[in-house]
């Protein structure tokens, strides 16, 4: 256990040369949500999809039991301006509802079989994760356009 977070450290340390903090962060709270869902019985199957035009993108993908869940992982430094689950307003639930229908259509899934869940994690020590599991409707605000 302590080779696996030392490893974990020193690789979010090189992200941290390499990119700007912000996406440092936000990759490092993916990799701590993609471990958290594995242990919660999840099976990852995509990280960063997009769809080809660009319109849509989810952080995270993955099977829970007969469900294909799209995950968005929001992450803080600190819950001082709020949970971050909080940031997911209806703009980015229409991309995100856009690229879950570009991944079903392209593997053909069924669109019955799609739930939304937010991964919130907060960057303590330890770091806080939460998950929200059906967090948003498949018809909530405007239905996606074709891609």
């Amino acid at each position: 256990m302590f080779l696996y977070r030392l490893f974990d450290y020193l690789r979010h340390r090189a992200r941290l040369r390499r990119w700007d903090p912000g996406h440092a962060w936000g990759r490092r709270g993916e990799d701590l949500a993609h471990r958290f869902l594995q242990r919660k019985g999840y099976t990852i199957v995509a990280r960063n999809y997009r769809t080809r035009s660009g319109s849509g993108e989810v952080d995270l993908i993955g099977w829970d039991g007969e469900s294909i869940a799209f995950i968005e992982v929001k992450t803080r430094a600190t819950e001082d301006y709020g949970a971050p689950e909080r940031a997911v307003d209806p703009e980015k639930q229409r991309h995100i509802l856009i690229a879950a229908r570009d991944y079903l259509r392209r593997t053909d899934i069924d669109w019955d079989l799609a739930r939304f869940d937010i991964v919130s994690v907060v960057l303590t020590s330890p770091p806080g994760i939460r998950l929200e599991k059906d967090a948003f409707s498949k018809q909530q605000g405007h239905w996606p356009v074709a891609v």
